[in-house]
């Protein structure tokens, strides 16, 4: 497990980095209008975060800001790149010529990013279906070797970020979750802006896990358990069916 210090408060809250993932969610799709691409900018975002060592990390007074500028390079460096490819490997929603109404390039882009959705439907499900299933093996198999999990702890009261690394350990740490949430029912829907779990006992949710996918596995489990961050979701059963159900 890894304590990045968070800007040199070692009792700063593991909410409080789940909201500036939201934030950063929000200027990445403000970008690229692609929940899928906003969500591999996040990753790539923490993943640099978690490469700086301790005395990096203290160094950084406001790691919004930090978080915020990094993701904001990696938007830049995925625009410089498209610059230099078809038109049609990524959809991006910027002020940039673009093709005439006739041409074939928006099409193609609903389809890329109607493909990424359901590659990430598929991942969740696989990842639904080894949670209900206990299947550990299972539940490993969907994780990427260097999968890492996010949970904000549950608690109301300001905690020590500790993410866990790892495919075995962060399966591992799911299944003590679900351990402790005997007689949640599981559910696909939208989280972020794409599918996503919610876990609820009678109607009122204990937990939402959103995750992060590349290709054909999960690369970060995010879990929210305060219960203040869950009262929205505690209704959802009454707005329409599910997805993927």
């Amino acid at each position: 497990m890894v304590d990045p210090g968070y800007g040199g408060d070692a009792a700063a809250s593991l909410a409080e980095m789940l909201d500036e993932r939201q934030h950063l969610l929000e200027i990445a799709l403000w970008i690229f209008g692609s929940a899928a691409t906003a969500d591999w900018i996040v990753q790539e975002t923490y993943r640099r975060w978690y490469d700086l060592d301790d005395e990096q990390r203290v160094a950084i007074a406001v790691p919004r800001a930090w978080l915020t500028r990094v993701a904001g390079g990696i938007s830049l460096e995925l625009l410089a790149a498209a610059a230099t490819v078809p038109a049609t490997t990524a959809p991006l929603r910027v002020a940039v010529p673009g093709p005439p109404p006739s041409s074939p390039a928006p099409a193609l882009q609903q389809r890329s990013g109607q493909w990424m959705l359901d590659l990430h439907m598929a991942v969740v499900r696989r990842f639904v279906a080894a949670c209900r299933s206990g299947d550990a093996a299972a539940l490993e198999a969907v994780l990427a070797a260097d999968a890492v999990v996010v949970s904000d702890g549950g608690g109301k009261v300001r905690a020590t970020i500790r993410p866990v690394h790892g495919a075995r350990a962060v399966a591992r740490f799911v299944a003590v979750l679900l351990g402790g949430l005997l007689g949640a029912e599981l559910a696909v829907e939208p989280v972020n802006g794409s599918p996503g779990v919610v876990l609820r006992r009678a109607g009122q949710a204990v937990a939402v896990i959103s995750l992060s996918v590349a290709g054909a596995e999960a690369t970060g489990v995010w879990v929210v358990l305060n219960p203040d961050k869950l009262r929205t979701w505690h209704r959802r059963t009454a707005e329409g069916p599910e997805l993927g159900e």
